[in-house]
């Protein structure tokens, strides 16, 4: 199969075909760029899952352009429209209970369905254009850095799928929030840009999930994420150095992943930076994270110690899988 990239008004309108005749198409959002299919088509939801390698017991999140078309795949909550009113369009996932229409496959195998309604310009004329919910988990390989860009896409899924939409590089950067409205409480099971505290000010109570994880609540929840394609290392900040030099030592070219401020006391090691706040960081992470693939070893600066970059810290964790120097 060839994969073409794409960005005209032709383009939308053949992959809007595509998703309707049961295909697979990428597509950018103001998170991640996404694979997309349609949400109601069990094949086109098995489809994401052989692409992408991916556990089929981990749900999809279901792409939306408007709040009415929520009434056609689940039951909506007041809750779940007071959040739509202050956050969607955007970086925002609410699991709602299902209705029947939802197939299995795309949920998981779970009677709830993870909904949010993006607000990239092309991800919302897509789905106006295709006519149906779509279903969309980041559009790379299972486990890799979730892309954020067109060729970040490319690299990974170049033949599996016949077209990419590229709308350029993703603002935000990490995926969405995701928060469950099913239960006694609003639980955030996915950190993100919209941060647990800004939607207890909206309901009047939130909180992180704290259990053991021992099912895919939702995406990014269960299983290993985010990795770059070589060995990744967490290291407190004082440690930096020292963990570069062990690494050197043992024959690898390592690279430091770290803040602005932290590279600019360590000039003479290879670094990339994530800026100099959280959303830097967050809007770089994934970046770093492949650009590292160009190296024998990273070394991502822990920023654990400052509450600001709790979600990127969420990523970082994943994708070193609990290495630390």
């Amino acid at each position: 199969m060839t994969t073409k990239i794409g960005d005209t008004k032709q383009d939308l309108l053949q992959a809007a075909t595509l998703l309707r005749e049961g295909s697979l198409v990428a597509f950018p959002t103001e998170t991640v760029y996404g694979l997309g299919g349609n949400a109601l088509d069990r094949e086109a939801s098995r489809k994401i899952y052989a692409v992408k390698g991916r556990p089929s017991d981990n749900p999809l999140i279901v792409h939306l352009a408007k709040w009415e078309d929520v009434y056609s795949i689940a039951y909506p909550t007041k809750q779940a429209k007071a959040l739509y009113d202050a956050f969607c369009p955007g970086p925002l996932t609410m699991i709602l209970k299902k209705l029947p229409i939802v197939p299995d496959e795309t949920t998981g195998g779970r009677d709830t369905v993870a909904v949010r309604f993006p607000s990239h310009p092309v991800a919302r004329a897509l789905i106006e254009a295709a006519g149906v919910p779509i279903a969309a988990p980041s559009a790379n390989v299972s486990k890799h850095v979730s892309p954020t860009t067109a060729w970040h896409v490319y690299n990974d899924l170049e033949g599996k799928i016949p077209l990419i939409l590229d709308g350029g590089a993703s603002d935000v950067g990490i995926e969405s929030t995701i928060v469950d409205l099913t239960g006694d409480e609003p639980t955030v099971l996915r950190p993100g840009d919209i941060t647990a505290e800004e939607i207890k000010a909206v309901l009047g109570s939130a909180d992180y999930y704290h259990g053991e994880i021992k099912e895919a609540l939702a995406p990014g929840m269960k299983y290993k994420h985010y990795s770059p394609r070589v060995p990744c290392y967490l290291a407190k900040r004082e440690s930096l150095e020292s963990a570069y030099e062990s690494l050197k030592a043992q024959g690898t070219t390592p690279v430091l992943i770290a803040t602005a401020e932290t590279i600019d006391l360590h000039p003479a090691l290879n670094a990339i930076s994530l800026g100099r706040d959280a959303r830097d960081a967050q809007h770089r992470i994934y970046g770093a994270l492949r650009e590292a693939e160009k190296f024998g070893a990273a070394i991502i600066e822990d920023l654990s110690d400052r509450k600001e970059y709790f979600a990127a810290m969420d990523r970082i964790k994943k994708a070193t899988g609990g290495n630390v120097l």
